[in-house]
């Protein structure tokens, strides 16, 4: 699995030449699925979850001009056959993974089976804000909202290192660099703080940061 860790989607041509190299074919050559399930944790999700999959929330995902584009909705995955939905699973290019809570999407993506499955999928994962949060061990008590089953701020832990999205964001007024160093300051492992115009590339375990914006690496 190659992943493409977003804080504002495909947002500019860096970030999508990356993509277009990850996914060693044309975009309009590459079948896609899309996972909104982290929006519904967040006051009007079910309108987060329209606008993302109608290309409406200024964070360019889903049309991008997509060979084919399907839903994979987390929360019904328990209570069907995996092959219904696994060989899909399988046969598909990208994994679409919107934002919206991060601890939510950990329960579901567990809950589901598909936390399993995606260290061993031979597909592209890309992340928007929440999306991308949740591959990380943990995301710090600054983003907790929705409380798991078990407490705690702990997520998949599929790459090695924190990300503060939405860095500057002039619609979060909290998302300051000083708070993403304060943020930071609690955290285990490295930690990114990153604006919508930077993402994270991780391939075999390498990481390298794509940007037209401003980030910034912590180290503990």
């Amino acid at each position: 699995m190659k992943l493409l860790l977003t804080a504002g989607g495909i947002s500019n041509k860096s970030i999508h030449n990356a993509l277009v190299d990850m996914l060693d074919k044309p975009i309009a050559e590459s079948s896609a699925l899309g996972i909104t399930t982290a929006s519904y944790a967040l006051r009007g999700g079910a309108g987060l979850a329209w606008n993302f999959f109608n290309g409406q929330d200024g964070a360019p995902m889903t049309e991008l001009g997509w060979k084919s584009m399907g839903v994979l909705e987390l929360t019904a995955l328990p209570s069907i056959d995996q092959e219904l939905w696994v060989p899909m699973l399988k046969e598909t290019d990208v994994l679409l993974v919107n934002g919206g809570d991060p601890l939510f999407l950990s329960y579901w993506m567990k809950q589901s089976g598909l936390a399993d499955l995606l260290p061993s999928l031979r597909l592209v994962y890309v992340g928007m804000s929440a999306g991308s949060m949740v591959m990380a061990p943990n995301i710090g008590e600054f983003f907790v909202g929705w409380t798991p089953p078990t407490g705690g701020d702990k997520t998949l832990g599929l790459v090695d290192f924190a990300m503060f999205p939405h860095l500057d964001h002039e619609m979060l007024p909290y998302n300051t660099m000083a708070n993403a160093e304060k943020w930071a300051a609690g955290m285990q492992g490295p930690a990114y703080a990153m604006d919508d115009d930077t993402a994270i590339k991780v391939i075999d375990g390498e990481v390298e940061v794509v940007s037209e914006g401003h980030w910034k690496l912590f180290t503990p």
